[in-house]
């Protein structure tokens, strides 16, 4: 095992300032928390701690901020070469859109792939990154930090299911949805979202934008109304429903609940819905 790295008295300071503060702390607030210690004396011991990764710097709204990291967090990146640092910052930077290889390549300067793909690899025995795909482009993998998860845009949401479209779910989602909206008129969004999770029909937790995707296309439909109560949207049966069939929700995009994610360029286009194709050959 590794020589344990001894830390100087501000360095042990620091860490345990920081601890107080798992989210991060702004360059200025750990300043205060300092008081009695030299401007030389701090960038010294912040520069030891970031070469033995016990810290790490955020960038935030606020400006510039600092997180500590576990000593066995540390051990982690123990060993890493200036490459694999680089690639590992390309991947941080991404967020959790993720990355792909040749972007990681035209980011980093590495321009060999095999390079590059044992870069990834060790990155991801470390469980420092993880690869995951989108719907955009199931076969291309993306690269993201281990504890991220996906952006909803790349795995579509609670809507999708492996990628794909998930259209049974979608349907029960909208079957419980009405049966609420008919048993109790006038019902919120939040009332309908709790209802739905109470029942705890999804793994995945459905929010507030999901239900309310839900209750557009009931709308679309003809078979809720939406009224206004008090500046809150309230939700109950329609009175006079309007027939099943009509040129809005006889296209599929009537009653897409993704519709308001649906864009020209983005990873949900009239260009890759399949649903959409089979509407025009039809």
């Amino acid at each position: 095992m590794a020589p344990k790295t001894e830390l100087s008295p501000l360095e042990e300071r620091i860490l345990k300032v920081l601890r107080g503060h798992p989210e991060g702390l702004a360059d200025e607030d750990l300043n205060e928390k300092l008081e009695g210690t030299t401007s030389e004396g701090r960038v010294e011991a912040i520069n030891k701690l970031l070469s033995i990764h016990r810290l790490s710097i955020l960038q935030t709204s606020a400006g510039l901020a600092y997180k500590g990291i576990e000593a066995d967090e540390a051990l982690r990146f123990k060993g890493l070469t200036q490459d694999d640092h680089l690639v590992y910052q390309a991947i941080k930077d991404a967020g959790n859109k993720g990355i792909w290889t040749k972007e990681l390549r035209y980011k980093t300067g590495l321009q060999q792939q095999q390079q590059v793909t044992k870069i990834l690899k060790n990155l991801e025995q470390r469980s420092l990154v993880k690869s995951v795909k989108g719907i955009m482009h199931a076969s291309r993998k993306l690269y993201m930090l281990y504890e991220l998860q996906p952006a909803k845009e790349l795995t579509g949401g609670a809507w999708y299911n492996k990628n794909n479209f998930d259209k049974e779910f979608v349907d029960v989602i909208q079957r419980l949805t009405y049966k609420f909206i008919q048993d109790f008129p006038e019902s919120s969004l939040d009332e309908i979202v709790n209802f739905l999770q109470e029942k705890q029909v999804s793994t995945e937790v459905l929010d507030a934008k999901d239900i309310a995707s839900i209750v557009r296309t009931l709308d679309f439909e003809g078979k809720i109304e939406i009224v206004d109560r008090d500046d809150v949207d309230v939700f109950r049966p329609a009175l006079l429903a309007i027939p099943e069939t009509n040129p809005f929700t006889s296209v599929p995009c009537g009653v897409c609940p993704v519709i308001s994610e649906c864009t020209p360029s983005g990873p949900i286009s009239p260009a890759t819905c399949v649903y959409f194709q089979k509407w025009l050959e039809f």
